[in-house]
């Protein structure tokens, strides 16, 4: 296939022409989801874990924070407090130890044992399965929420918007809110319920292999031909 270099400056037309495509048509979104699926069929979550708890928990310590980090750390966590009643009793020192090099460890052992607090003593040490409970939970915002509900419980109440899905949302041109909540209301009026979930997985994946913030991997993406981003790399 004949390719040509993005150059650094494109004409005018071009915008208008972006415009005209529909980005928002349904067969335009039934493409993107078709190449997500061609390009990750088996995408899950990376956060190692057994329960609906220890998502949440892992889920907690992953802001600002890698997996990959997250998964060293919480082996030893969860042995030394399998439940959430055991790390409402645990010393903040030492949940602070444990977690120290998820970084903003002190915020995050006040979270997980607000979070194991208020799950023992308000939801009979489980992890409730709605989002309106969910979120009174501390440490348990809107995308953490969704995380452990879509996870646990395949509850699709929202779409996880973190930093992979709110960039690639918007250079696929299907959102253009500022934040995350307003990112995550744009997909889920253009998305199918029944993708909600699955999307951010495999968006996530792409976000981190392929479509990465600085200088995107565009010459090797499947979802090229259906991005018109300003700050495409290569194209077709």
């Amino acid at each position: 296939m004949p390719t040509t270099r993005k150059s650094s400056a494109k004409p005018a037309a071009k915008k208008s022409a972006r415009t005209s495509r529909g980005d928002l048509a349904p067969e335009r979104i039934a493409a993107i989801l078709k190449a997500l699926d061609e390009a990750y069929p088996d995408a899950v979550c990376a956060l190692t874990h057994r329960t609906p708890w220890e998502l949440l928990v892992a889920t907690i310590l992953s802001a600002q924070c890698t997996d990959v980090r997250v998964n060293i750390v919480t082996p030893e966590l969860f042995r030394r407090f399998p439940t959430p009643a055991a790390m409402a009793k645990a010393k903040l020192p030492e949940l602070e130890n444990l977690i120290r090099t998820t970084g903003f460890f002190r915020n995050k052992a006040k979270s997980i044992q607000g979070a194991a607090k208020k799950i023992t003593e308000e939801f009979g040490g489980k992890v409730p399965e709605t989002l309106a409970e969910l979120i009174t939970v501390p440490g348990a915002a809107r995308k953490t929420a969704n995380v452990v509900l879509g996870v646990s419980f395949g509850n699709a109440e929202g779409v996880v918007v973190d930093t992979h899905v709110f960039r690639i949302a918007h250079r696929l041109d299907l959102a253009k809110g500022d934040t995350a909540q307003k990112v995550e209301q744009e997909l889920m009026q253009v998305l199918p319920q029944d993708r909600w979930i699955s999307f951010s997985h495999q968006v996530i994946h792409h976000g981190r292999q392929v479509c990465i913030a600085r200088s995107p991997k565009c010459d090797k993406c499947n979802l090229e031909q259906l991005c018109h981003s300003k700050d495409k790399t290569w194209e077709s």
